[in-house]
């Protein structure tokens, strides 16, 4: 029944560089593909970002703080798919929903709960629109890691005779496997952008490396690289999850002064070399383990869009074709709010948005919570 209508998608990953938003047409039958999509990205101020940077760790009076974030999220979302509504000439009033995914403020599926800041209410009362969020929270209940969510969209617009891998590279990593012999599975590989752009922040004042140039200019430790590869959450089968609780800076710090075979300080240029490779590499192994026989990678995220990374997934996966999503229809900084949307045209169906092949849940489940206009 809502087939060719517009939905709109807003995401906030865990980078903390802003919302994606997009309207989004998909194609009849519902979950077939996209007829139209049209997107506009929006930068958090410094005061929302570092008050969300605040909330990923324990603080003083959090129940207010993070209230009155949520608020600020809504807030921000709101002006965002407002401007791209008036862009594109297109009433949020008219749109079939909102499916909005929050920001990510503490995920431990393993304690039962994971948090994405959001108020719902207001972002429905601010555009007049119906919002469909908190949609990790029904999987957590059902046993299962609440995220990724993203591989039943993947499934949805690239599933295809040929064996192939969609790499997410946002804040963290993650993978869906799509085999026409065998069923969708995916799982978080660990971090993706979150510690190279910490860094970089932290000895250059930069949001993120231009292309990987700064890693491309430096030096790849092993001795460090194999330090970081000790983290426990590599040793985890899947279905797992990841978030800043695992990879921050405070932990790559800890790291950095624990590292018993580094006798002098490394130049901050190699510590980037150093990152940009411990993404490419456990990304490049949870292919090679879990994916094996595959034939080309699609990149997304923030990540596809960083030239030398790509250069070390291709060294990595000599096999393999390694292009982002760009070649195949939907840019690679579209596609996670686009599966935001198709999860709210999920919910509205009453159809499962959960893979619990790749979540670990009980069993299919309607994801979101909804909030009517």
């Amino acid at each position: 029944m809502n087939a060719g209508r517009w939905f709109a998608g807003l995401m906030s990953g865990t980078s903390l560089d802003g919302t994606d938003a997009v309207l989004v047409r998909f194609a009849n039958p519902p979950g077939t593909g996209i007829a139209e999509l049209h997107h506009r990205h929006r930068p958090f101020d410094a005061d929302l970002r570092n008050a969300l940077l605040r909330l990923q760790t324990p603080g003083p009076d959090e129940l207010t703080t993070a209230s009155l974030a949520a608020n600020r999220v809504a807030e921000h979302y709101a002006e965002t798919l407002l401007a791209l509504c008036e862009s594109c000439g297109i009433s949020a009033s008219a749109l079939a929903a909102i499916g909005a995914h929050g920001q990510t403020v503490r995920h431990q599926p393993e304690l039962g709960f994971t948090v994405q800041l959001l108020n719902g209410s207001l972002l429905a009362e601010l555009t007049g629109t119906p919002v469909v969020c908190d949609l990790r929270s029904r999987d957590v209940a059902a046993g299962g890691q609440g995220a990724p969510l993203v591989p039943a969209f993947h499934a949805a617009l690239w599933q295809s005779t040929e064996a192939r891998v969609i790499a997410n590279i946002g804040g963290m990593a993650n993978l869906t496997r799509l085999h026409p012999d065998h069923a969708v599975t995916g799982f978080d590989c660990g971090p993706g952008n979150v510690l190279m752009d910490a860094w970089i922040d932290r000895c250059r004042g930069l949001a993120y490396d231009h292309n990987g140039e700064w890693a491309a200019s430096g030096s790849v430790q092993d001795s460090l690289l194999r330090h970081l590869r000790e983290h426990p959450f590599f040793q985890k089968a899947p279905p797992k999850s990841c978030g800043r609780e695992d990879f921050d800076l405070p932990w790559l710090l800890e790291r950095l002064s624990s590292d018993p075979q580094r006798p002098e300080p490394l130049r901050d240029v190699d510590v980037q070399a150093t990152l940009a490779e411990f993404t490419a590499s456990t990304l490049a192994d949870s292919v090679t383990t879990h994916a094996a026989g595959s034939h080309r990678l699609l990149v997304c995220g923030g990540g596809a869009h960083n030239a030398h990374l790509l250069a070390r997934l291709a060294a990595h996966l000599p096999d393999m074709v390694v292009e982002t999503t760009a070649d195949h229809g939907l840019a690679p900084t579209h596609v996670e709010a686009a599966a935001f949307a198709w999860l709210a045209q999920q919910r509205l169906l009453a159809e499962p948005g959960n893979l619990p092949a790749v979540t670990g849940a009980r069993g299919p489940r309607v994801l979101g919570a909804l909030y009517s206009a």
